[in-house]
């Protein structure tokens, strides 16, 4: 018994001297955890020093592949002289007296026929309507004229039997009265044929009237051509009087409408003659004034044209005048160039139609010339990529394209003006365009640390010289 509790006793002591070590080993854990972590190990003599950068890439191989599938065109350049302009937006607008031609009543009537409607083309003297007369005056004018005809025929009469009798036989005052009396019938016929000519009767009605067949309606026809406005700009020759067509554009009067004299009938277009109205702001009234005074060229770009289908445009385009007002809700003012158009025509169902190339509402970008720049380079937009402040150019020499950075002195949506201060020179081949491209590929490889003297494939991947 004393043996098996001298053996209790000492596991009792073990027990409780190890939970004792556990417990202080578990409370002072944060002296002695960090004895049992490995040394640091020193960085390496790469991380110790900081690594040289690499040169970045200026010229770039592309395979014909490549360059076939990025489209790319070199050309050499030369200097010329460029004119930097501003863009004036615009439109196409009818000309003022020009373009439409409004077709009035002759006189009092009712319309009984209409002969040509909306979206026809007729040609001066071309019938339009016929109009009933139901003027008083149209058929008192009539009357007279049928009278003074017959008075007229009567002292005819009259003089050729005192011609018969003879000086001798009556005094020489009668035949001087005679004569009188009939020159003064004679004019008063002539002021009622004008008349009648005013109001629309043609020559062989009012010789019916003449002859005692009154006229109980009038046809209204297309007006003869306007003559050409002298213009000081450079334009086509104007269309033969043969050539000339009208469009019905509108139509003011229905059948049995009764109409008054000088009553608009309808309107008549013709589109041949127009104006290009360039919307422009107040601070741009001196280059716009300058460019007019100095009869500088004015480029016009035409949206939504098909210039494929059309012959080429022969014409010169100058500001002929600017607009002394401006508009207050736009804040601009116009600025006006002379347009000829162009046209072409279709038959059918037996009828005519013109088709015009130019059309009123139809939008447009003046670039009107504000400054002159000699001995510069000129280039296609796609031909300079821009790197923040910096901006480069490719020169092709062979398969090879070398990045040269250049100087902007303009650029617009199509070109960009290049100094000529050395950094191109005249007769250099320069890639006309997928400069952005050709920039993004030498990016990726300075990147990639790919040594100069690489080639792209058609796939787009960059790999060494083979």
């Amino acid at each position: 018994m004393l043996k098996a509790f001298i053996r209790f006793v000492r596991g009792l002591l073990l027990f409780v001297v190890v939970g004792s070590v556990i417990a202080a080993a578990a409370w002072y854990r944060d002296l002695w955890m960090p004895l049992l972590k490995p040394p640091a190990v020193a960085p390496a003599a790469a991380s110790a020093s900081p690594e040289e950068p690499v040169a970045q890439a200026k010229v770039l191989e592309l395979s014909p592949q490549a360059r076939q599938n990025l489209k790319l065109v070199s050309r050499p350049v030369k200097l010329s002289t460029y004119w930097r302009s501003i863009i004036v937006p615009g439109e196409v607008m009818d000309r003022p007296g020009l373009s439409d031609r409004g077709v009035t009543s002759p006189a009092v009537g009712v319309v009984t026929q209409i002969h040509a409607f909306a979206g026809d083309t007729v040609r001066p003297g071309d019938r339009l309507f016929t109009l009933r007369l139901v003027s008083e005056y149209i058929h008192n004018t009539q009357s007279e004229l049928f009278k003074v005809t017959r008075d007229i025929e009567i002292e005819k009469e009259k003089r050729q039997r005192l011609a018969q009798i003879g000086e001798g036989g009556i005094p020489q005052v009668r035949i001087i009265e005679v004569e009188q009396q009939l020159r003064r019938f004679q004019a008063a016929s002539e002021s009622y044929r004008q008349d009648l000519l005013t109001r629309g009767l043609s020559l062989d009605q009012i010789a019916q009237v003449s002859a005692g067949t009154f006229v109980a309606s009038v046809d209204v026809v297309a007006p003869p051509p306007m003559p050409s406005p002298g213009a000081s700009v450079s334009v086509p020759a104007a269309a033969p009087p043969s050539d000339i067509v009208y469009e019905v554009q509108e139509l003011k009067v229905d059948l049995g409408t009764q109409v008054q004299a000088g009553q608009l009938l309808g309107v008549l277009s013709n589109h041949a003659t127009l104006y290009i109205a360039g919307h422009a702001f107040k601070r741009e009234a001196t280059s716009l004034e300058r460019a007019a005074q100095e009869h500088w060229p004015i480029r016009v770009d035409f949206a939504e044209d098909d210039a494929a289908s059309w012959p080429a445009l022969d014409q010169t385009f100058e500001i002929r005048h600017l607009s002394n007002t401006i508009d207050s809700t736009s804040r601009t003012f116009d600025c006006f160039v002379p347009l000829v158009n162009q046209s072409r025509s279709y038959t059918k169902d037996g009828k005519t139609f013109v088709v015009w190339r130019f059309r009123p509402g139809q939008r447009v970008r003046l670039h009107v010339p504000v400054e002159e720049l000699k001995d510069v380079i000129e280039v296609p937009a796609a031909a300079v990529v821009r790197e923040g402040p910096e901006a480069y150019v490719f020169r092709q020499n062979g398969d090879l394209f070398d990045r040269r950075p250049v100087r902007v002195l303009h650029e617009d949506r199509l070109s960009v003006v290049i100094a000529n201060d050395g950094s191109v020179a005249p007769g250099w081949y320069l890639a006309q365009g997928s400069a952005a491209s050709l920039n993004r590929v030498l990016k990726a490889q300075s990147a990639s640390g790919t040594p100069v003297g690489v080639h792209v494939h058609a796939d787009g991947t960059v790999h060494g010289a083979h």
